[in-house]
């Protein structure tokens, strides 16, 4: 594609400066869920941070529960949600990868860990979210899991699919002791430690 070409498809007037203020409006809503959840946190709160009033907020979002589904869609495009990698690369590299990746993006942790906590409460619009992530990460880890002991790589005695409910409730438990301490607490090197009891070395 030339530059040309590329200016032609690049959103532009009104609509590009719509999209642009949607996206801050996002960004400012990341934040403020992450630091006071999505109870704690106000339509008011977001609209200070973009500098405009609730009413104008409204144009973009109608509601406050179509501001936190646009975060978490937001969440899961910065992170990749750990929904594909590379056939080639080992689950042990892709956890670790990932696991390093996400405490390089400012909030995300923070976001997910709160907002996650929050999802188990009578009527959480994010409950729904949160329910079928856990179901999709489960069945990713267990197709990984599954495929180690079918190539003789699991150690003995080793459930597929205890091992990857395991996996999910170690990385959000180490997640949030990261959260409180980043100093004290290795979260990749907890994990790699875990996965190396499950896994037979090469």
């Amino acid at each position: 594609m030339t530059t040309n070409e590329a200016r032609m498809r690049a959103p532009r007037g009104p609509y590009a400066k719509s999209k642009e203020r949607r996206e801050s409006i996002v960004a400012a809503a990341h934040e403020v869920f992450a630091a006071h959840g999505y109870r704690g946190g106000s339509l008011q709160d977001v609209a200070d941070k973009v500098g405009m009033s609730q009413t104008s907020l409204l144009h973009y979002f109608p509601s406050k529960r179509d501001m936190l589904l646009a975060v978490l869609n937001l969440r899961d495009t910065v992170t990749g949600d750990g929904a594909t990698r590379d056939p080639e690369e080992t689950l042990v590299d892709a956890v670790i990868r990932q696991a390093r990746f996400n405490e390089t993006v400012p909030g995300v942790i923070e976001l997910y860990t709160v907002l996650c906590a929050e999802s188990v409460t009578d009527d959480h619009p994010g409950r729904e979210y949160f329910t079928q992530r856990y179901e999709r990460l489960r069945l990713s880890y267990l197709r990984s899991f599954s495929a180690l002991a079918d190539e003789g790589k699991l150690r003995v005695g080793v459930d597929p699919q205890r091992a990857a409910a395991s996996l999910i409730a170690l990385w959000d438990g180490i997640q949030t002791q990261w959260l409180l301490d980043p100093t004290s607490v290795d979260m990749a090197g907890c994990l790699r430690d875990y996965l190396q009891l499950l896994i037979l070395p090469e």
